[in-house]
């Protein structure tokens, strides 16, 4: 028997582009609701946001990643969108909404280095993430 959970998360994000790492939150609700093996899946319901997994032993990768981001997809640029954020769609687009992490021993599978970061393109806002955990049933 699977056992599915879903858990909302809200953020208030800063800056106009953030990284947001939401790594131990995460940790704390696999946890919290006890779940051994299965998978934590991780999504994020806006078109001006994404999520995504990388190091977060060095802050100044993100800080790197952020700069490129911009130098690639620069705000201001001929688009047609008439909100004028049409950059940070595309920024969700590159990056995606959703990431899956398994979940072994009742801990999420990341690497040494890795954590799961919340990605703001077109803040500062309020925002939901929407965690799914699926718990694995026994095996014989």
């Amino acid at each position: 028997m699977v056992m599915v959970m879903m858990k909302e998360m809200t953020l208030h994000t800063a800056e106009h582009f953030e990284f947001v790492d939401i790594t131990e939150h995460l940790r704390k609700l696999v946890h919290q609701d006890g779940v051994q093996e299965g998978i934590c899946v991780v999504y994020v319901p806006h078109t001006t946001a994404a999520v995504t997994i990388n190091e977060n032993a060095d802050p100044s990768v993100k800080d790197d990643i952020l700069s490129k981001f911009i130098e690639l997809v620069p705000w201001k640029e001929n688009y047609t969108h008439v909100e004028g954020n049409s950059a940070a769609h595309v920024l969700s687009t590159i990056v995606g909404v959703s990431e899956t992490i398994p979940i072994h021993n009742g801990e999420l599978m990341l690497g040494r280095w890795q954590g799961i970061y919340f990605c703001e393109f077109d803040g500062p806002r309020t925002r939901q993430v929407v965690i799914t955990l699926l718990e694995g049933g026994k095996q014989h």
